[in-house]
């Protein structure tokens, strides 16, 4: 703990969930018991992960996928509010963004089990209705239902919804300023204590490294990245990213190398990240506009790296109070 100017104490927490771990980094005023913090962030995120991963087989997500086609399933609140703003963002993007292709990832490898070259052969180039079009939720119930065959992944926004939580455990102790985040997915709530906005590193896409390629300056407000550096398979001398393509139900292909989303919340710059991979920066540009994104693509020619900023320019929202500046470019 290093004490600052404003005779506020420096916290650093962190902790294991869903194969990765939070962090949070806070001030208190000294003496503070951290414990209770410590222990209602642990359970905020696993709360996430027992109710919406696709690892263990008796979370309610995978209870709903188990579920017959038809059949009214109860879902607890906190998932119904992911599914729902799966749906929504899946509608707004004309299905780049699905939550449905469970089966295409576990096909590919990028589940709990390995890739199964059958079921690659089955599913790539399937069609399918988007999931915003085969899925009914009903709030006032809190219960789903299935019109079609459906296997459903949040592997593209319960992270985010997590790291959502996590500013909201802060809020109940009345701490007003923090940077959160969980694997790549962060929120800055207000700012440093020297006034100073929370400084962010936006990855160099590299396979086999993590090193910073530019600073994102932010307050109040998300940033999630979707690449394909992070996750992916080797097949025939060819990488495959786990991001996944609804139109040809299988791997990305000739997609930037990543997409980094700022945003309101987490949520939504989690979803919006796999939305823009998907769809291409030209598109982007229309959504940046209409919903009040902001966006930094990642585009890879040859050996050198360039960075290609959309949105911005909107009243309201998230690059408003943020903006970027190079680390070693080139």
């Amino acid at each position: 703990m290093t004490k600052i100017p404003t005779d506020l104490v420096r916290h650093a927490l962190n902790g294991p969930t869903m194969g990765t771990r939070w962090s949070a980094l806070f001030h208190t005023p000294a003496g503070a018991d951290l414990e209770p913090i410590r222990a209602a962030f642990t359970e905020s995120v696993d709360l996430v992960d027992r109710q919406m991963s696709t690892w263990k087989p008796e979370s309610d997500l995978m209870r709903l996928n188990g579920a017959p086609v038809g059949t009214w399933v109860s879902v607890p609140p906190e998932l119904m509010e992911v599914l729902a703003k799966g749906l929504e963002i899946g509608r707004l993007s004309n299905g780049a963004f699905d939550i449905g292709m469970g089966d295409v990832v576990t096909a590919w490898g990028f589940g709990p089990q390995k890739a199964n070259p059958k079921a690659i052969r089955t599913t790539l180039g399937k069609a399918r209705s988007p999931t915003h079009e085969v899925l009914l939720l009903d709030p006032d119930t809190m219960k789903a239902r299935k019109l079609a065959p459906l296997t459903l992944d949040l592997s593209g926004i319960a992270k985010g919804y997590a790291v959502d939580r996590m500013i909201a455990v802060l809020g109940r102790f009345e701490i007003t300023n923090a940077l959160v985040g969980l694997d790549g997915e962060m929120r800055a709530s207000g700012e440093r204590p020297d006034g100073q906005a929370w400084t962010v590193a936006i990855e160099r896409p590299d396979y086999e490294t993590r090193t910073p390629l530019s600073i994102i300056e932010l307050t109040d407000a998300a940033v999630a990245t979707s690449g394909d550096y992070r996750h992916w398979i080797e097949a025939g001398r060819k990488r495959f990213s786990h991001t996944m393509d609804p139109a040809r139900s299988g791997p990305l292909t000739g997609a930037p190398a990543s997409v980094t989303v700022l945003a309101k919340t987490c949520m939504e710059a989690d979803a919006w990240a796999t939305a823009l991979m998907v769809s291409g920066q030209q598109k982007s540009e229309i959504w940046a506009k209409e919903f009040g994104l902001t966006a930094v693509f990642v585009h890879r020619d040859g050996d050198t790296l360039r960075q290609a900023h959309v949105g911005g320019s909107h009243k309201g929202g998230a690059a408003e109070v943020c903006h970027t500046r190079q680390v070693g470019l080139r």
